[in-house]
């Protein structure tokens, strides 16, 4: 068995089950939002706080809707200290113990692969924050303009080409895609970045 990797950072999952996969991979404090209760979990919420202002706190929702849901309300929760996100792939299946799948037909943390989860955690930059935060963190909306990728013909279709390459969810809005590229390159990067990221994945380029 392969040794677990550690992550400094408290991690939130969604459920008991996303907990218990997690743990066979990271070494790390893991919290549970228990779904939508955190809404009514001050306590939980508190834990939560804490644990962004002391050793930083990722949060790692699902792919579906409601996992959107939850990492909005936790962002705004939580306007204090640091806050990691990381995104699992929109990938359609369903978990071995359900009867059925989730409403939208995606799985879920508990339904992610050990490679999955740890390429999610590896693109947040997780494993390495002072490498993360060394970056200039200078990828905005206006820089995804400038390559076609927003306000343009086919933007949308160009960014979902990008999103599937990248294997991040469909939901992700252009703010979140931005925080994640600001994770992996910088600005004047980008457009080499985007290249081999979609020609690995047989797309195309975006605008130069």
């Amino acid at each position: 068995m392969k040794q677990k990797r550690t992550v400094v950072p408290a991690i939130v999952v969604e459920g008991k089950y996303d907990k218990i996969r997690l743990d066979s991979v990271v070494d790390a404090v893991i919290l549970v939002t228990d779904g939508f209760r955190i809404y009514h979990r001050p306590d939980q919420l508190d834990l939560m706080r804490h644990y962004a202002k002391t050793t930083g706190l990722v949060i790692l929702t699902d792919a579906d809707a409601a996992g959107f849901q939850i990492r909005g309300f936790l962002k705004g929760a939580i306007p204090e200290g640091k806050l990691y996100h990381v995104y699992i792939p929109g990938i359609h299946g369903k978990e071995r113990r359900k009867r059925q799948p989730s409403a939208e037909g995606l799985l879920g943390v508990e339904g992610m692969d050990n490679a999955q989860l740890l390429a999610a955690l590896e693109r947040a930059g997780i494993f390495d924050l002072e490498a993360k935060a060394a970056l200039p963190h200078d990828i905005t909306p206006a820089t995804l303009y400038e390559l076609g990728l927003t306000g343009h013909p086919n933007a949308n279709a160009r960014r979902q080409e990008l999103l599937a390459a990248m294997q991040l969810p469909t939901h992700l809005s252009v703010s979140g895609l931005c925080e994640v590229l600001c994770t992996l390159t910088s600005a004047a990067k980008l457009p080499d970045y985007l290249e081999q990221v979609l020609a690995q994945a047989g797309g195309n380029t975006p605008c130069r």
